[in-house]
């Protein structure tokens, strides 16, 4: 009765304590159903070698393996790939659409009524050049155009700035996060060494690394033992198993906007994903873009009206001179400096032969309307223009942005198939394990009662 009493009650007993272990990793996965990034554990079980006893083998059970956090690698990376797109979209498009307001016509933020206002006090002054009243009112809207395209530069500048200052923000977000992962890649080494379970540092370690992947784009290297080396699509280290590498935000002497850094390069032009990676593309290129064709805008209706209005003769019959302040050479700051340069609404020059109810040279200048002299351009169809390539980047980051989320749902909810935590598949085993341990304890006690039994016939 030796094979009865003890390999058998060896296998009961560590029987229970499985089904007991199972339970509890089930009790666990239910409380941790509504957790962010936590990955169902499951236990791996392993038959343990059988025995030879009087010429018969026996089984002697199953033992614990490991306890596995359910994970699929490949769509844990994905799900990293794509928030990197919808960081560089969502930052992107946050600052586009601050762009867009600044020329929304509707609410009057824009330079269109202006425009118009300009060439329509000049077709009333040609209709009675003497008139004093008349040209000041066409001073007045040229002085409230110049206005509208300093304001519009300012207001982009401003802009620039505050995208400027979240970009050092990300950065020192940036540094958190890589600092939190070096940690938490230590602990993810130090328990896959030491053989016990990793998967809970495992999840605090991708829930980090996808807000990490919100800020910038991030690239992953299996460096063994559970550990990863992190890096920038262009090779930029952000953490090497147990060391964070910190980036750093510095002014550009040049451009005064911050530079980001990564052990002493200059990595700006090299951020391809993420947050920072949205905020550098509106900084650098489309405020940047906007500007340029505003300042074009300024400089090119300016240096026409100035080349015309120097061609008539004022009401005193002087010639005329300049109507606008010069543009700097180069364009550049065009639309910020632009200011009329006359004051006296004598000095118009709406006359070509010098009398004072001729309007040949104000017609001339009005004419300017509807000629190309915006980069082959009339100044209206070179604004519209411009209002209409804001529209359509914006029109174009929200596309993306919205298939991208359709994208990135869909990978999320394939990742949580196999790591999410379903309440009634885990009610089930709940229940089949509990059974399971009750028959096992049932088993257990009848065997107890054969051996109490046995005993007392031997005596």
């Amino acid at each position: 009765m030796n094979w009865l009493s003890s390999p058998q009650m060896g296998l009961l007993e560590r029987y229970l304590d499985l089904a007991t272990m199972r339970q509890t990793l089930i009790s666990t996965n239910l409380a941790n159903v509504d957790t962010p990034g936590y990955s169902r554990q499951r236990p791996e079980l392993e038959e343990t070698p059988p025995v030879l006893t009087g010429g018969v083998t026996l089984g002697t059970g199953v033992e614990l393996k490991q306890v596995v956090s359910l994970r699929d690698s490949i769509l844990d990376l994905r799900v990293n790939q794509e928030t990197q797109n919808q960081g560089k979209l969502n930052a992107f498009l946050g600052s586009a659409q601050q762009i867009q307001a600044l020329f929304n016509e509707t609410t009057g933020t824009g330079l269109q009524s202006s425009l118009t206002a300009f060439f329509s006090s000049l077709s009333q002054l040609s209709l009675n050049p003497s008139d004093l009243n008349l040209r000041q009112a066409v001073l007045s809207s040229a002085q409230n155009l110049a206005g509208a395209f300093n304001q519009s530069s300012a207001n982009l500048s401003t802009l620039q700035r505050n995208v400027d200052l979240s970009v050092s923000q990300s950065v020192n977000q940036i540094n958190t996060l890589t600092a939190q992962i070096a940690a938490v890649n230590a602990q993810v080494s130090a328990a896959t060494t030491s053989g016990q379970n990793p998967g809970p540092f495992v999840d605090q370690r991708q829930q980090l690394i996808n807000q990490l992947s919100n800020l910038i784009d991030v690239s992953e290297i299996n460096a063994g033992n559970g550990s990863l080396t992190l890096t920038t699509s262009a090779g930029a280290a952000l953490v090497v198993g147990g060391q964070s590498f910190q980036l750093v935000a510095q002014t550009n002497g040049a451009t005064g906007l911050q530079d980001v850094f990564s052990q002493g390069s200059n990595i700006t032009s090299r951020i391809s994903g993420g947050q920072l990676a949205g905020q550098l593309q509106v900084r650098d290129q489309e405020i940047t873009a906007v500007r340029n064709s505003l300042d074009a805008l300024a400089a090119g209706l300016a240096t026409a009206v100035n080349t015309q209005h120097q061609a008539g003769v004022d009401l005193g019959g002087a010639p005329g001179g300049n109507f606008f302040v010069p543009p700097p050479a180069g364009i550049a700051g065009a639309a910020s400096s632009l200011a009329v340069a006359i004051t006296d609404p004598t000095k118009i020059a709406a006359s070509s032969d010098g009398t004072a109810g001729d309007n040949s040279n104000i017609n001339a200048i009005l004419a300017l309307q509807n000629q190309t002299i915006i980069n082959g351009q009339t100044p209206l169809s070179a604004y519209s223009n411009l209002i209409f390539q804001i529209g359509n980047d914006v029109q174009s980051a929200q596309t993306n942005q919205e298939a991208g989320s359709l994208v990135l749902q869909q990978i999320q909810n394939l990742q949580g198939g196999v790591s999410g935590v379903d309440i009634n598949e885990e009610s089930a085993n709940l229940i089949r394990f509990q059974n399971a341990y009750q028959a096992s304890a049932q088993v257990a006690s009848v065997i107890n009662t054969l051996l109490e039994t046995t005993i007392n016939m031997v005596q």
